[in-house]
């Protein structure tokens, strides 16, 4: 079990741990709901830092990226971030994933914690033929994501860049908490604004007590995995493992806007004849219409009791009070205001269709 350069202050603050993706992690510290809407309203800090790192480098850089990624690479300047997926050579989907193009022909991909070895094994098959220069740094960087609306405020005592001015999904690379070179990315997980902050593991402590020294006059808390899990269930994000896998195609889980056919990548060819034929399921959000609890691999069933569908994420929405889901029905019954049932146990709870960010704050 590999642990993050921060195990031991999280458990100094109280933090349950436990196992998720090979790596010891926090689960929660106070409890999900307080954690949830200390982001929602205010400003967190998360350790994200078993997040996998690769840097891809070199004058055939970009030619690797466009071959293993479904969006338009191209497309980047540097200092911009764009969101991707790695298709597989059979409809599916290798991982997600966040390219930054750093340098004129360096690019850093960050990749889920579970897929680091399975993302690495293929990008660097594909690399054969491309002989781009690849380094994996996962193991070397450690990442922070430091959310809410009273980040930026929070933070801005702690570098000389101007936090308000970098756009979203862009970064800059400055000072930051007493760190020279962090990568400091207007990105998350959680859709309530702030940053995601790259540094080494030697530097990530002095990092986080930094964080939390600025943020205590805004209320800053630590937050576990568990809340980071209902943020982003709010907000309709894709989690691997869940809503996306290998058997999902980009087209049926809602992707089809990172996945662009004016290029060449892996089973593009496959993939443009499933857009022009029309996918026959689709990856939908729905909420629930009573009182219940959807969870991963429950049935989604019609009015007779016979499965059309399966929730792949499921929660009791903290800011909503009601739960709310997403799983993959047929293609005729994913349309907004449908109304399918949800079957908890022996009841069928009655739930409608509709289009994600549940949470619209």
């Amino acid at each position: 079990m590999k642990e993050t350069a921060l195990r031991q202050v999280h458990e100094s603050l109280g933090a349950k741990m436990v196992p998720f993706a090979g790596y010891l992690m926090p689960v929660s510290y106070e409890g999900v709901n307080a954690e949830h809407q200390t982001v929602r309203e205010g400003v967190g800090v998360f350790d994200v830092s078993h997040m996998g790192e690769f840097l891809i480098e070199g004058p055939r850089a970009l030619e690797l990226v466009q071959r293993i990624s479904s969006n338009d690479a191209s497309k980047l300047e540097i200092g911009k971030a764009q969101y991707s997926c790695m298709p597989n050579e059979s409809m599916g989907i290798v991982d997600d994933l966040i390219v930054y193009r750093v340098k004129d022909a360096t690019y850093l991909l960050v990749v889920n914690a579970s897929n680091i070895g399975k993302d690495w094994d293929h990008i660097s098959r594909y690399n054969e033929g491309i002989g781009a220069e690849m380094r994996n740094l996962s193991d070397a960087y450690s990442l922070l994501a430091i959310q809410g609306p009273k980040a930026v405020e929070a933070m801005q005592s702690l570098t000389s860049v101007d936090l308000a001015g970098i756009p979203f999904y862009n970064f800059v690379v400055g000072d930051f908490a007493g760190i020279p070179h962090a990568i400091i990315s207007a990105t998350g997980y959680t859709g309530s604004g702030g940053f995601e902050i790259y540094c080494k593991n030697e530097e990530v402590r002095q990092v986080w007590e930094r964080v939390m020294e600025a943020g205590e006059p805004y209320g800053i808390k630590p937050i576990g995995l568990a809340a980071r899990d209902t943020l982003r269930l709010e907000m309709g994000y894709c989690l691997y493992g869940n809503d996306i896998d290998d058997t999902t195609s980009p087209l049926e889980a809602g992707l089809g806007w990172i996945t662009k056919f004016t290029k060449d990548f892996v089973n593009h060819e496959a993939l443009a004849a499933q857009k022009e034929a029309g996918v026959t399921r689709k990856l939908v959000g729905f909420e629930l219409l009573e009182r219940g609890i959807p969870r991963k691999d429950y049935d989604i069933v019609d009015a007779d009791g016979t499965p059309v569908g399966r929730v792949t994420s499921g929660t009791m929405s903290p800011s909503l009070n009601k739960g709310i889901g997403l799983g993959y029905v047929s293609t005729e019954l994913a349309t907004p205001g449908t109304t399918v049932y949800i079957q908890i146990r022996k009841n069928k709870i009655p739930a409608t269709i509709v289009k994600p960010p549940f949470y619209k704050g």
